[in-house]
């Protein structure tokens, strides 16, 4: 059965760093683009990064470029989403997402979310002081 499985969430101060992972359970994550997708209370989902299979090129949101790091280790069949200068703001779940294996391994556009076909359960991330 295909499984993600992402952990890493909690809470954290404002400014501060948190590191995502996203493990494939009976599933090899590189063979498929993998993206982030959070939902923030009251908002709708929204995708911020992605990565190819193909050759790990990253596509990042306007929202989390420049402060959010997606990347892979193939060694332990799993994909990272490190989170830094955190604002309240970013407060959601965040879930990752297998695209489609049948695209060439690229990255859908990050709005079409509709494009992923597996989602992992989530994990919640709070930025408070």
């Amino acid at each position: 059965q295909v499984q993600l499985v992402e952990s890493g969430g909690g809470l954290v101060q404002p400014g501060g760093s948190l590191r995502l992972a996203c493990v494939g359970s009976d599933f090899t994550l590189d063979h498929w683009p993998i993206g982030w997708v959070r939902q923030g209370p009251g908002k709708e989902r929204e995708g911020i990064p992605c990565i190819d299979s193909t050759d790990g090129t990253t596509y990042y949101s306007g929202s989390v470029k420049g402060r959010f790091t997606i990347s892979r280790d193939k060694a332990k069949n799993t994909v990272y989403l490190e989170m830094n200068d955190l604002k309240p703001e970013v407060t959601a779940v965040y879930y990752c997402a297998a695209g489609n294996p049948d695209g060439l391994g690229i990255c859908p556009p990050l709005a079409w979310l509709h494009e992923y076909k597996h989602w992992g359960q989530g994990t919640l991330v709070t930025v408070s002081s």
